[in-house]
């Protein structure tokens, strides 16, 4: 969003108010603390607290996929939930939220919970954050389905480390890569946005298998498919609070980075935006065609010109589309 001034996370209480219909969240494994955590985050942030009505845990499998057993809880997973549930609450807290647990951190079963998730999200429209990938594989689009489902619209993160990510590469996901935001450290001015520039370790760049998709034919000739798409703050020395009552890790406050902040905070921007596209591909086409107006590409992004990511830093942040930040960050609900 359009960065504000002063972010001391003890004071600060301008929060976004929107949203609406539904946000899935799949990750791996049981995150028993979940709700209670969500509500110290949003107690410490001003944001509307969640009950058993707004948010709901799910463990994928069984009969129909949304009819498993407890996993059993993940440290290491238990972070990475924390985060998604607070940053898709932070930018669309009035949105339901529905955390769907995968048995296990397989792609088996976290498409097992991909699935159970659009059941639950189908029903009245909204968004799908997926901040988990791995290697391209071939054969991998024949698992593209599985990000296709009438009225939702799925991100990917794409990852921490140079290189391309499945699911992220599917054409029929927004891909969200990851930037560094600077901020004034001391002063009278503490807080305040100075600049904007590429995350190192995000990942990018050039699908192996995914085929090109005609709503990127506004970007430079490729023969596959292109991300990121969007980005947003990733770089962990400027990342986020996230509250998690972690077993092993302790409680309570962490400041946690990678793209797995970029997906759910796009999916709760996109959500409060209103637009409520019909699949993906629409939304890409949305998103695409604001980068191609002279006019509502700089009303709507920002374009992010400065940094390197990529293999050996091989990729620089330049004008326009770029493998490091795609289009650019949001500014503002238009163009989304």
């Amino acid at each position: 969003m359009t960065p504000v001034t002063g972010c001391n996370p003890n004071t600060f209480k301008n929060n976004p108010s929107g949203g609406s219909k539904a946000i899935g969240i799949v990750d791996a494994f049981d995150y028993p603390t979940a709700m209670a955590d969500l509500n110290a985050f949003s107690a410490q942030f001003g944001l509307p607290a969640v009950t058993s009505t707004t948010f709901k845990v799910i463990f994928a499998g069984g009969t129909g996929g949304c009819a498993g057993t407890d996993p059993g809880n993940d440290p290491g997973w238990e972070g990475e939930q924390a985060l998604d549930i607070e940053w898709a609450h932070a930018m669309a807290p009035k949105a339901k939220i529905f955390l769907v647990e995968a048995a296990s951190s397989s792609f088996t079963d976290l498409l097992v919970a991909e699935d159970c998730a659009s059941k639950q999200v189908a029903a009245g429209g909204g968004e799908i954050s997926n901040s988990w990938g791995g290697s391209e594989f071939s054969g991998e689009t024949t698992y593209d389905s599985h990000f296709k489902k009438t009225g939702i619209v799925y991100f990917a993160s794409t990852g921490d480390s140079a290189g391309t990510e499945w699911p992220s590469v599917s054409t029929n996901v927004v891909a969200v890569g990851g930037t560094t935001t600077s901020r004034v450290n001391s002063g009278t001015t503490f807080g305040n946005f100075i600049g904007e520039a590429a995350w190192e370790n995000g990942g990018g760049g050039l699908s192996v298998y995914e085929p090109r998709p005609t709503y990127q034919s506004v970007l430079p000739s490729a023969t596959h498919r292109l991300v990121p798409d969007v980005s947003s703050d990733a770089n962990p020395n400027t990342g986020v609070w996230v509250y998690d009552n972690n077993p092993t890790n302790g409680c309570c406050w962490f400041v946690f980075g990678g793209t797995s902040v970029a997906s759910p905070s796009w999916a709760g921007i996109v959500n409060a935006a209103g637009h409520f596209a019909a699949s993906s591909s629409a939304e890409l086409t949305t998103i695409y065609n604001a980068y191609a107006s002279s006019t509502n590409y700089p009303a709507d992004y920002h374009d992010i010109s400065y940094g390197l990511c990529g293999f050996y830093d091989g990729n620089i942040a330049s004008a326009k589309w770029d493998p490091c930040t795609g289009i650019g960050s949001p500014k503002g609900y238009v163009g989304k």
